[in-house]
């Protein structure tokens, strides 16, 4: 960890929740820093931050960016209460309070104190954040009116204001509500597990269909088990242990040069074949008959299908997007069609079961 004081030299970008402002470090490197507004007051050019610039120093990719640590000054440098008494990113410096749907003070507590099924709704489990818009999109393309909630879970990015995403498809109303789970915050409800999450995607937000996913940015080793794709296992046991429908998303990619990426992917194995103990619908998409063979022997192998249940969906065009871009890791579906096709087809088979 490394922590380094620097000045603004420009607010290049603000929304919600989020400043991305152009810095020049005290050692005379420069570049952008991202403040999130619910934990460090807003900034202008001029001011000194202290900045944690760890992720740049590793060079890594997804947040490989610096990120504001607190603004210079004296005085309270942030006072916002939340009116709750649930932390999130505890015991950590930046510690947040939120106000949590289950909370004696939320005004949903009375429903949540009720709430204990999903009553079949379907939630689909995505293995990554960029497999959220193809399903979402191909869901509202199937049926417009059909209420989706995005559940974010704490498998990578905590704050949800990091998404690009989200706000984007929030905005198009391709999602209609979001919901922070574990030590994920921002969303607009924040809950404590992911099963409360999911129970208040049903009871509070009134959507017919949850769609779980980590935030952007996942870890990964090369180790079967030492990575964030087991949090797809662990959602669709959640879903199913609450009476729901849980569908999976498979990650599938024939443009990534990682063995263990190319095919079916070795998180998506492990998740369906270890860790979900909890009977899924898996969306198989039409691929070509050699790649479909991969995909095939390599389910198979995992011991997918002693679990699972497979539904295989016809090929179609991409659903539309609303004008919102696809992508995955810098790859366009003209780049990696099966990777986009794989979680549209999950969108299309939780739509199907609302019928």
């Amino acid at each position: 960890m490394r922590l380094i004081w620097a000045s603004v030299t420009a607010v290049e970008d603000e929304r919600e929740g989020l400043q991305r402002l152009a810095v020049k470090l005290d050692d005379g490197v420069v570049g952008t820093a991202l403040l999130y507004t619910s934990l460090s007051a807003p900034c202008a050019e001029g001011d000194r931050v202290l900045l944690n610039s760890t992720a740049v120093d590793l060079s890594l990719g997804t947040g490989g960016l610096f990120f504001v640590v607190a603004r210079g000054g004296e005085g309270v440098s942030l006072d916002e209460p939340s009116g709750g008494h649930v932390m999130k990113a505890r015991y950590t410096p930046l510690q947040r309070d939120v106000l949590a749907v289950e909370e004696a003070s939320s005004p949903h507590a009375s429903v949540m104190a009720g709430a204990s099924t999903l009553s079949g709704m379907p939630g689909v489990c995505c293995g990554l954040h960029s497999q959220v818009l193809p399903v979402a999109a191909a869901i509202k393309s199937h049926n417009p009116a059909l209420r989706v909630a995005y559940v974010m879970t704490d498998g990578a990015s905590l704050p949800l204001a990091f998404s690009n995403l989200v706000p984007e498809m929030r905005a198009a109303g391709l999602i209609d509500c979001t919901l922070t789970a574990g030590q994920a915050f921002g969303g607009e409800y924040e809950a404590v597990t992911l099963h409360s999450a999911l129970l208040a995607a049903r009871h509070v937000c009134r959507a017919d269909i949850a769609v779980v996913a980590l935030g952007p940015g996942i870890m990964g080793t090369s180790t079967p088990f030492g990575h964030g794709g087991i949090a797809q296992g662990e959602a669709i046991n959640a879903v199913g242990s609450l009476g729901g429908r849980p569908v999976a998303v498979l990650r599938i990619s024939f443009a990534d040069a990682r063995e263990r990426h190319h095919g079916v992917s070795h998180h998506t194995l492990a998740a369906l074949g270890t860790i979900a103990l909890t009977p899924a619908q898996v969306a198989v998409p039409a691929l070509a008959p050699s790649r479909a063979g991969l995909v095939d022997k390599a389910l198979g192998t995992a011991g997918v299908w002693r679990r699972h249940s497979r539904v295989d969906v016809p090929a179609s065009a991409l659903p539309d997007t609303r004008g919102i871009r696809m992508h995955s890791m810098g790859r366009s579906p003209e780049d990696d069609p099966a990777f986009f096709a794989a979680a549209a087809a999950a969108g299309s088979v939780a739509a199907g079961l609302c019928d």
